[in-house]
């Protein structure tokens, strides 16, 4: 579904040097970009081609050479007749009509004859790799020969013509042509007599041998039109039927000789087909059709198997036109005509579907209508079609409310205009062909390009020369402002459009259409394209050569007569770099604002929003509005497809907020076209381009391949953003319907604005939905989390929500549960916005069924409902508005599990409603009968707590029991000991002294053995079982409490000292010898074993006290005795390991020397490796589990350690092995910081210290005490500072050895008051401290 746009028309004209004389033959250079001219007389003309894809500001326009005209000497009467350029001769190959062959240097302008052929070279063509030429004389001869002029091979082009004698005394020429196949490898002719009509074939020759491939088979040919498709598939002819009376076809051939397929020209039988011509991509086809009244240069293409007439070209009879292809740019025609006049025209495709997605498809004098919101119709198909006169060249089409207007630029000059209805009522006109006639205009129009409404009575156009407009006879008013004499070889037209006819609804105008050229305005430079301004009526953006951006502002909305129109420069930031073919203007939102912006996509693949880079791998665009339809029709996306066949979808906010190219090229280089991603969608079919798309709810992007069929697809982001943009306007409906149709997850709607909104808003969602189907599909996929934000994050971004706003609102919704409030509120709105109904009875189940957890007995109470109303046998009309309750009770078995529902009913205690259950949910009656019968024959009690029993429903089977009856007292116990949460509400339900006792001594015992024996102790306490209390107190060494319950046991003396001495065994056993020595000294007034106790323990000042409090001098010398003995031992560990400490520290650092070496070195070889980052984080995993010396990391830090994981894992390990370390284990570096930081002094050890130096100075061992508190006091500094060096390492990525040394940190951390702590401080003694 594209049109074939024609961009500019540069003519040029060629100073012919003599009256009368021609242009007879031409010839590209393509290297160059110049193009070669001869004329009759001899004269050969050379001009530059126009840089039609300038990336300056400069106007496009064609170039003269120094001397652009030079005279071939040549025998009188002689002319040249064929030419054709050598490129690596840098030289035209020039043929003459009597037969020689000239050799024309170009840049020396020297001649020179290579060889001279009988009866006049025809025609002469060279492969395509430059290697040979093919000439063909007039008498039939064909011959190849190399660039060194030998000849491959000589005959004859037809078998037929036996020789050259016989035909030259038949007195006729023949014409010939040749047609190289794109690879060189073949070459096809057509050869004829000279105004001869009869039948001939082609011939498939091959390159080398020189003998003949394949022939077709006898046809009569028009003439010898005939080219060889490029790129080898088909070879065009055209056949001549006017003795059938019919129209010519072009027929393809394939190379075995075989004719392929054809197709009409559409014209009378009297037109010739003078030649046919391939662009170079085999992309277009173009003919030169002669008719009795003027040539025309048609162009077609080729889609879904139809030829389709894209645009055509007429010229006068006296004008001779011929043309060619630009050799390299497929899109680039070049006419000349008999008294040389050269026009380049540029064309460029462009989507035939309109910004309303209506698809308008030129096809010759018919234009294919589609609104594609209706259906995709792939051309040729289409809904109707507008018939006109004569071939469409041009159209343009304008949507305004209900009307829709169309106007087209036929080929003849002529401007029509359709008013359509709205597009939705356009299915009446299925099938149907609608005439348009052309408009009454007292001038005639040529030339015209860029078509364009900028209102619904008025056009704009371009032309390209002065007599674009022919004015007959005006007024002086109506002539004002229109500029007769003007040098520019441009304008700017303005049409005002009339229509005679009165405008009825829904109906259509084709005819009484008056066109008159309200202003004319001259430009400054040739123009690339035109786009409506859709923020200002009467304006346009005219974008001209080089990008230039200017705007029109008609004057239209100025109320009083005459207004004169203007064109205003726009700013820099408007304007293209480079010209842009492919434009369009559409409204943004920026700044909160709304304007203009300016799209372009140049011949480059770049793609510009104004003059910011977006793209520089752009192959087509298009744009995407979420909020179309309304009275502002503003722009959120942009669509984009890569040369790697990828479509990203971009946020038009994006873009404003970024400067600079966007990440769309960065991020093609890293997706190969088969590696998926959120961030693009892979083009299905290669070459696939973006034809238009779909905009508000339907959120479409259709794409036409190659081959010309139309895809449909739905982005997932474009989807998305229609459904938030219908949330936010609460258009609930709709909103539903996308999310069904795309199967997006239903919680969007609730999350999205988060469920606090969706809760207040549940009225309205429930009142527009207005289908119960669809909302019990809607309540069924609810979920107790944030779904959306985990699935589509990466496509759209969610609003910030209030977490407390549920908890504020004062409602009475579950502030935690997102699935219960959801559908409480969606319950409530069922009853008070839609009738009562069967169906909504069915949704109100739905909806107790999916709570978390479900509400099985409310559901189940409204089921007990309905079959009472059954029982009842009432015939009511409320009745009728309700289900059965076997349907209701189905419905629910359906939505949850069929067991869930049969305890429920248990636990309701209805035993019939149990039994309809278990029937319903195909139990098996031989499992649930007898045991319902087994409970009908229960008190009521007891059938309860048998059933709270089955159910696990121990709190209500507790206050069952307890309300039956003390017979059942022994039962409540066993409850009670099989369900100890049960103690605390038994003891609230019992108001008996002794049965409250009962509890408490059960649920001590239950203490007991969960070894919680100090709440078990004091549990006994409560029901004054003090032997089990005792018991209690022993075990979990209370030593304090087993004396007070000796006391409540009123024990004798000698009870209780028993009693002590055994404590003090137990406590000495288990290591708790400070308890023991209190206990000897309180209970037992053992002195002695006290004293020994506290040394044992370490306990030297409390020993040493007790002592003198004793009066015991031998106490006193055994403490001190023991305390020297001490004092030695506590100095050599300390010094141990203060030395343990640097060989550590030591370790460490050269670890980490290796590692941070390793790192460097494989760093500087990542740089080598770009192109296997997959490989490279597969090698850096497994070198993170290698050795020390190999372990390494790409990231930045340069460090790599163990996982924490593994760390945690080995680190008990370690403890329990006493620290040990292996050398050389992946976790080496990492258990040595750890050890070091395990190695602090503790409370105990600090206590100990604390101890013995108070004890030492009381004894008067100062240097002892001193040598003791300065050891403990250096090992303690070396600690701390190598757990400091290693913190402060683990993170650079550079070891200094002179400050990185455990001297080094020492020193920092003794110079620092703040280096001890209160708790590091606690133990030293001042006295002893250094001076």
């Amino acid at each position: 579904m594209k049109n074939l746009r024609l961009v500019t028309r540069l003519p040029h004209q060629l100073q012919l040097q003599l009256n009368g004389e021609t242009v007879v033959a031409s010839s590209v250079d393509a290297e160059r970009r110049r193009a070669f001219f001869a004329s009759s007389a001899n004269f050969l003309y050379t001009a530059d081609l126009p840089a039609l894809s300038a990336q300056g500001q400069q106007p496009l326009q064609w170039t003269k050479l120094d001397s652009d005209a030079e005279e071939v000497v040549l025998e009188p009467g002689d002319s040249v007749v064929a030419m054709d350029y050598l490129m690596e001769r840098e030289s035209l190959l020039l043929g003459s009509s009597s037969g020689c062959l000239l050799l024309y240097n170009v840049e020396d302008k020297t001649t020179q004859i290579v060889g001279r052929l009988e009866g006049g070279v025809s025609t002469i063509a060279s492969s395509p790799d430059g290697a040979l030429i093919s000439v063909t004389t007039g008498f039939g001869q064909l011959l190849v020969i190399t660039q060194d002029w030998e000849v491959l091979f000589e005959t004859s082009l037809d078998p037929q013509i036996s020789t050259a004698g016989e035909t030259d005394c038949s007195g006729g020429q023949i014409q010939s042509a040749i047609s190289w196949r794109g690879d060189g490898k073949f070459f096809a002719t057509l050869g004829a007599l000279a105004g001869s009509s009869n039948t001939t074939k082609l011939t498939i020759w091959e390159r080398e041998s020189g003998e003949v491939h394949s022939s077709s088979d006898t046809k009569t040919f028009m003439g010898t039109s005939l080219d060889w498709m490029p790129s080898g598939g088909k070879v065009a002819t055209a056949h001549d039927r006017r003795t059938e009376g019919k129209c010519p076809l072009i027929v393809f051939f394939e190379k075995n000789g075989l004719e392929r397929s054809n197709f009409s020209i559409d014209e009378p039988a009297e037109v010739v087909i003078q030649a046919l011509k391939w662009n170079c991509n085999s992309e277009l086809l173009a003919a030169l059709v002669s008719s009795s009244t003027y040539d025309a240069i048609k162009i077609w293409s080729c889609s879904n198997n139809h030829w389709y007439l894209k645009h055509e070209l007429r010229f006068t009879k006296e004008e001779g036109v011929k043309f060619t292809w630009d050799p390299t740019k497929p899109l680039h025609l070049i006419c000349w005509t008999l008294g040389g006049q050269v026009i380049m025209h540029r064309f460029a495709w462009t989507t035939a579907v309109s910004e309303t997605s209506i698809a308008l498809v030129i096809d010759g004098s018919k234009v294919r209508v589609t609104p594609l919101n209706l259906g995709l119709m792939p051309p040729p198909m289409s809904l109707f079609h507008l018939a006109f006169p004569c071939a469409v060249n041009e159209v343009s089409f304008v949507s305004n409310y209900s009307k829709n207007h169309l106007a087209a630029y036929l080929t003849n000059g002529s401007l029509c205009v359709v008013e359509l209805p709205a597009a939705d009522t356009w299915e009446e006109f299925e099938g149907s062909t609608i005439s348009v006639e052309p408009c009454y205009s007292d001038s005639t129009f040529s030339n015209c390009m860029h078509l364009t409404w900028i209102d619904t009575r008025t056009l704009i156009s371009i032309c390209c020369n002065n007599e674009s407009c022919r004015p007959t006879h005006m007024g002086v008013s109506e002539t004002s402002n229109l500029v007769d004499k003007h040098d520019s070889l441009f304008f700017m037209n303005e049409i005002e459009l009339v229509c005679s006819e009165d405008s009825l609804p829904g109906s259509v105008r084709s005819s009484g259409w008056q066109a008159r050229v309200s202003k004319k305005m001259t430009l400054d430079s040739s123009v690339i394209g035109v786009s409506v301004n859709p923020a200002k009526k009467g304006s346009a953006f005219i974008q001209l050569s080089g990008g230039r951006i200017v705007e029109y502002c008609s004057g239209i909305n100025i109320s009083r007569m005459g207004a004169t129109a203007q064109i205003i420069g726009v700013g820099s930031d408007n304007g293209f770099p480079a010209s842009c073919p492919w434009m369009t203007t559409v409204l943004c939102h920026e700044n909160g604002a709304v304007r203009p912006f300016l799209f372009g996509l140049d011949d480059n693949s770049k793609l510009y929003m104004g003059n910011k880079l977006l793209s520089t791998n752009c192959s087509s665009f298009t744009l995407y509005s979420s909020a179309y339809g309304t009275t502002e029709q503003v722009t959120t996306h942009l669509l984009v497809t890569t040369k790697q066949d990828l479509l990203f979808i971009i946020d038009i906010n994006d873009i404003l907020l970024k400067s600079g190219e966007m990440a769309i090229d960065s991020h093609v280089s890293s997706h190969s076209r088969g590696n998926q991603s959120k961030k693009h969608i892979t083009v299905w079919e290669k070459g696939a381009k973006l034809i238009g798309v779909l905009h508000g709810d339907e959120a479409a992007v259709i794409m036409q391949t190659n081959r010309g069929n139309l895809e449909c697809t739905y982005p997932r982001k474009l989807v998305l953003v229609s459904i938030v943009h219908a949330l936010v306007q609460r258009r609930f409906r709709d909103a539903m319907d996308m999310v069904r149709r795309h199967r997006i997850d239903f919680n969007i709607m609730i999350d999205y604005c988060g469920w606090d909104v969706f809760i207040k808003s549940a009225a309205d969602f429930v009142k527009q939905v207005n289908n119960l189907g669809h909302i019990t599909e809607f309540v069924c996929s609810i979920k107790n989390e944030d779904v959306s934000r985990k699935l589509y994050t990466a496509y759209i971004s969610f609003p910030d929500q209030c977490a407390d706003s549920v908890t504020n609102s004062g409602t009475n919704y579950d502030s935690r549960n997102k699935v219960n409030s959801v559908l409480m509120a969606i319950r409530k709105a069922l009853e008070e916005q839609i009738k009562e109904s069967s169906s909504r009875e069915l949704c109100i189940l739905t909806t107790l069924a999916r709570s978390e957890p479900p509400f099985l007995e409310e559901a189940l109470n409204r089921i007990k409902s309905i079959r009472e109303l059954e029982l009842l046998g009432l015939d009511d009309a409320r009745r009728k508005l309700y289900p059965s309750a076997e349907e209701s009770l189905k419905h629910l078995l359906w939505l949850t599990d069929p067991e869930a529902v049969y305890n429920a009913a248990l636990g309701l205690y209805d035993l019939n409603l149990a039994a309809i259950v278990a029937l319903n949910s195909q139990k098996d009656p031989k499992e649930f009968l007898p045991f319902l019968k087994s409970l009908e024959c229960l008190p009521p009690a007891i059938m309860r707590y048998t059933v709270d029993l089955r159910l696990g429903r121990y709190t209500s089977a507790l206050k069952s029991i307890v309300s039956a009856g003390d017979e059942y007292h022994d039962d409540c116990m066993k409850l009670l000991n099989a369900n100890p949460q049960l103690f605390p509400l038994g003891l609230q339900l019992f108001t008996e002294p002794d049965k409250r006792c009962q509890i408490f001594e059960a649920w001590g015992d239950h203490l007991f053995e969960e070894k919680c024996f100090r709440d078990a102790a004091l549990t006994y306490q409560c029901c004054s079982s003090y032997q089990k209390s005792l018991k209690a107190c022993r075990e979990c060494g209370d030593w304090r409490g087993v004396f007070t319950v000796a006391g409540l046991l009123k024990l004798k003396d000698e009870e209780i000292v028993q009693l002590a001495h055994e404590l003090c065994e137990e406590f000495q056993e288990i290591g708790k010898t400070g308890d023991a020595a209190r206990i000897a000294l309180e209970y037992c007034s053992d002195v002695d074993r006290g004293v020994s106790y506290y040394m044992m323990a370490r306990e030297w000042e409390e020993a040493l006290r007790v002592s003198y409090m004793h009066s015991r001098q031998d106490l006193v010398e055994t403490v001190r005795d023991a305390v020297l003995e001490c004092a030695p031992s506590l100095l050599s560990d300390y010094q141990e390991r203060q030395v343990r400490v640097g060989k550590y520290v030591a370790r460490y650092v050269a670890l980490r020397q290796r590692r941070l070496s390793l790192a460097a070195k494989l760093q500087s070889e990542d740089q080598f490796m770009d192109a296997e980052d997959d490989n490279i984080s597969e090698v850096s995993t497994s070198f993170s589990e290698m050795s020390a010396y190999t372990t390494r990391s790409t990231k930045a830090s340069s460090a790599s350690v163990m996982s924490s994981n593994a760390s945690k894992s080995r680190g008990p390990a370690r403890q329990k092995k006493g620290g040990k370390i292996r050398a050389g284990s992946p976790g080496e570096e990492m258990a040595l910081v750890e050890h070091l930081k395990g190695m602090a002094l503790k409370s105990s050890e600090r206590n100990e210290l604390k101890n013995v130096l108070v004890v030492l100075l009381q004894f008067g061992k100062e240097e002892i005490a001193r040598q003791v508190q300065q050891a403990g006091d250096n090992f303690e500094v070396s600690q701390r500072a190598a757990v400091k060096l290693a913190e402060d390492t683990v993170c650079d990525s550079k070891i200094d050895e002179n400050a990185h040394t455990l001297e080094h940190y020492m020193r920092m951390l003794r110079a620092l008051e703040s280096g001890y702590s209160e708790e590091s401080t606690s133990w030293r003694i001042k006295a002893l401290s250094p001076a």
